[in-house]
């Protein structure tokens, strides 16, 4: 196992939602690694050769051998690392948590996202609404349960550090009341709960300088509209 993680590198940024899960992921397990920071307004080589279809963060590369994609990458972690599963073991409860994970990329993560850096009104709104609605399903999800994986958190979990930690953090920017106490006590209360889990804690970039890059984002879309 330790020759395994001698050759274990993380292509990211700083601030990416994406590479924060692999880090999760990662720290869980107890996987040591390589972090190499990555500018994508200026991508290295080494970004381009092992990640030529989408020459986007995170790429994980273990022996030499590249994987794209953050959920792609965390089902590999799973399988290679058997130490603190995060994906259930039976086949149906596995299922869905790969069907809520794809369902926070595909109508979370995107309409979240432009609900903040959409120049058009019209197109900002709709977001916000397609925002709120899956949300809502995410809430009705998760029940009584303290993390989507039980007692402990797992894939979902981890999917959704988005959630808990980016929404928050656009949403100030923009003066939205998108995810809040008040509209989604049970997600509130999970983000809460996982922030503070000390693996997850460990492995989130700092506020600050974050908060700054996406301020600066939002600032030179509103200036050019």
């Amino acid at each position: 196992m330790a020759s395994n993680q001698e050759e274990v590198k993380l292509l990211g940024a700083t601030g990416s939602p994406f590479v924060c899960r692999v880090q999760i992921a990662l720290k869980l397990k107890g996987v040591e690694y390589k972090f190499i920071e990555e500018n994508l307004r200026n991508k290295s080589e080494l970004l381009l050769k092992y990640n030529p279809v989408h020459k986007k963060v995170p790429v994980f590369v273990h022996n030499e051998k590249p994987i794209a994609e953050s959920l792609v990458i965390l089902e590999y972690i799973e399988e290679t690392w058997k130490g603190n599963p995060i994906l259930p073991t039976n086949p149906y409860q596995r299922a869905l948590a790969r069907f809520w994970s794809k369902f926070i990329d595909d109508k979370v993560v995107t309409a979240a996202w432009k609900s903040v850096f959409t120049a058009d009104e019209k197109e900002r709104e709709k977001n916000i609404q397609e925002s709120f609605e899956a949300l809502q399903f995410l809430e009705n999800e998760l029940k009584d349960k303290k993390f989507f994986g039980g007692e402990e958190f797992g894939f979902v979990d981890i999917t959704a550090v988005f959630i808990a930690f980016w929404i928050p953090m656009i949403q100030e920017i923009a003066g939205l009341q998108l995810f809040t106490a008040e509209k989604f006590p049970k997600l509130y209360k999970w983000s809460q709960e996982f922030l503070n889990h000390p693996v997850v804690k460990e492995c989130l970039p700092p506020r600050d300088p974050v908060f700054a890059f996406f301020k600066g984002l939002y600032q030179s879309l509103t200036a050019s509209k």
